[in-house]
């Protein structure tokens, strides 16, 4: 099981530059707003893409998904996991909660 990150924890990694933001949602959802920096990484696409967007598989990643009834944060943390990354954390509650919480976010599409 993924160890879970806290929303002020990963407030303060965000700030800090500390952590790389992985959006599990991707598509549109990704495009209408997503945390700060995040990159999107859905399940289907973490074996091709992993490599490409994460070379450091010890650095610090967090996934995160729209809440914690989302289950596509905990599939790729197990996938990114599986593939050998070891400082993979999971956000607690999901993106709702952060904008919930009027915290800042993102919007726009990442080109491939």
């Amino acid at each position: 099981m993924t160890a879970l990150i806290t929303r002020d924890e990963l407030r303060a990694a965000i700030d800090s530059g500390t952590v790389t933001v992985v959006d599990a949602l991707g598509g549109a959802y990704y495009a209408r707003q997503h945390l700060p920096g995040a990159i999107p990484l859905v399940e289907a696409e973490v074996a091709e893409r992993a490599g490409e967007l994460l070379p450091d598989r010890d650095a610090p990643i967090v996934t995160y998904c729209s809440n914690p009834a989302c289950p596509n944060s905990g599939r790729v943390a197990d996938r990114l996991t599986a593939l050998g990354y070891t400082a993979v954390r999971k956000y607690a509650e999901g993106i709702e909660d952060w904008v919930a919480a009027g915290l800042p976010t993102e919007s726009g599409s990442l080109a491939r």
